[in-house]
């Protein structure tokens, strides 16, 4: 298996409200669409927003539980004002902001949002990682 991940699939309550939140609130690009499925071409990856119970039944798994999932998504910012700016549109787009933007124990600044079904963004400046033009993240910093 390579090392790699092709594809994000969420599963979410309102299709065309989570459409909404990342397409007219966080200002992500729809890249297709139909009526079971919304999909969001990003850097080397496709996002993906399916049915909860849909999703559920495919992974052939109960589609209702409790408590943390476990998974968080992460956006790196490349500077503390853009966390600060991303969280505030997030919070405008209708997000919960679990935990504000603040300094963290591994010496970058982050907080998180939970969109309209409650997945988990964090949202983190990491000054030990690189973000190239196109926002590809990798952990070796250049050499200057």
């Amino acid at each position: 298996m390579d090392q790699r991940l092709s594809v994000v699939t969420l599963g979410v309550a309102d299709l065309d409200r989570s459409q909404r939140f990342y397409e007219k609130g966080l200002g992500w690009t729809l890249g297709s669409a139909d009526e079971q499925i919304r999909f969001f071409q990003l850097n080397g990856m496709i996002f993906a927003l399916y049915p909860w119970e849909a999703l559920a039944e495919d992974v052939q798994i109960p589609a209702r539980g409790t408590g943390f999932s476990g998974v968080t998504l992460a956006y790196c910012a490349r500077s503390r004002g853009e966390v600060d700016e991303v969280l505030e549109r997030a919070a405008q787009a209708g997000a919960r902001i679990v935990k504000p933007a603040q300094e963290v124990f591994w010496g970058g600044y982050s907080g998180y949002f939970a969109d309209p079904d409650d997945h988990l963004w964090e949202v983190a400046h990491n000054p030990f990682w690189h973000l190239d033009d196109k926002g590809n993240v990798s952990l070796e910093i250049p050499d200057a």
